[in-house]
């Protein structure tokens, strides 16, 4: 049962309240069955609201999370992330905030997938996640939409000191976040392999499956996240060029999909392929009879061309992260 605060100064519940004094009045129950039930209807619609506005898609803009880095000048070593250097941190959040495409999931780890879903925040609402970003350095805790973080021993002594991977090397905040992302959700995928070591970054610690990458987009960032195929299950789409254009139309399109694939030279060849990827699609264009994606990852954006046929054999999942509004069923 949920209890909806209504104002003393209603003038409903202040009529209400003088009824009740005057019980002699014949019409009491009358007049007051009518308040009761407007009163409830009240509640209701209050009830009604505040459910949707909880349900709506959290957004800010890059102004806001730069305002709000800017008075972070002070900020503190944190205690509990001994290798993150406080400067480095922030100018880490700020490069995020102002080149989202920056981002880079590091060379040879399994960092790709939250790296990709990084997308959304810092161009929907950089401010949440900067304002979350700051609160699990200084704290060791946060909450992020639905999800309550305190990261492992483990990961925080780890933060700051991933070495041999390229751009990720000199992102501390980046280390921070993909190291404490890969601690708290878990799929089959990590089953055997629970619990951070030196080194886990390129193992199957820090591997997304298909359905753990949508949960984590729908529980962290509340979107509407609707999905097609699996983690060894192509989804079985005719046209993709319609699907995938009419997917950008209604938000951020990622793809699960064949990595070595992806960059080979010669389309020709339908070699047996397993995902292992996730890309941010950005546009899609029909060229000839081929398909032509641009698409993001590894800091930066690819255009490249294929032929539907082999687009459908590396593609085997395809999300869709859509906004909800206020007025969202």
């Amino acid at each position: 049962m949920s209890f909806v605060s209504i104002s003393l100064h209603s003038p409903l519940l202040l009529t209400l309240v003088a009824l009740m004094r005057l019980k002699k009045n014949r019409q009491y129950l009358f007049y007051a069955g009518i308040i009761s039930v407007l009163l409830l209807g009240h509640s209701n619609e209050v009830a009604a609201a505040d459910k949707r506005n909880a349900d709506t898609t959290p957004l800010s803009t890059q102004k806001q999370a730069l305002q709000f880095l800017v008075k972070q000048t002070n900020l503190k070593a944190s205690k509990f992330w001994p290798k993150v250097n406080p400067v480095s941190f922030l100018q880490n959040l700020q490069q995020n905030v102002e080149d989202p495409l920056s981002m880079h999931e590091g060379r040879s780890t399994n960092f790709c997938a939250y790296a990709a879903f990084s997308y959304i925040p810092l161009h929907d609402d950089p401010l949440g996640y900067v304002t979350f970003m700051l609160k699990l350095y200084k704290e060791a805790k946060a909450m992020y939409g639905k999800e309550y973080f305190e990261p492992s021993n483990a990961v925080k002594l780890a933060a700051g000191t991933l070495t041999f991977k390229g751009e990720l090397d000199v992102r501390p905040a980046d280390q921070l976040w993909f190291l404490a992302l890969a601690d708290h959700f878990k799929g089959y995928l990590n089953i055997f392999d629970k619990h951070y070591n030196i080194g886990d970054e390129n193992t199957f610690w820090a591997s997304v499956n298909f359905a753990k990458y949508n949960r984590m987009v729908r529980n962290l960032f509340n979107y509407k996240v609707t999905s097609v195929g699996a983690d060894l299950i192509r989804p079985g789409i005719g046209d993709m060029f319609t699907y995938l254009s009419e997917g950008l139309q209604k938000g951020t399109v990622a793809l699960y999909l064949s990595n070595p694939q992806l960059y080979k030279k010669n389309h020709n060849g339908l070699k047996l392929s397993i995902p292992t990827h996730f890309i941010i699609l950005t546009d899609i264009q029909e060229a000839d009879d081929a398909i032509a994606i641009t698409y993001w990852d590894y800091a930066g954006r690819t255009r490249q061309l294929f032929p539907e046929a082999f687009l459908k054999k590396i593609i085997f999942g395809i999300s869709i992260a859509s906004k909800k509004t206020t007025d969202a069923k």
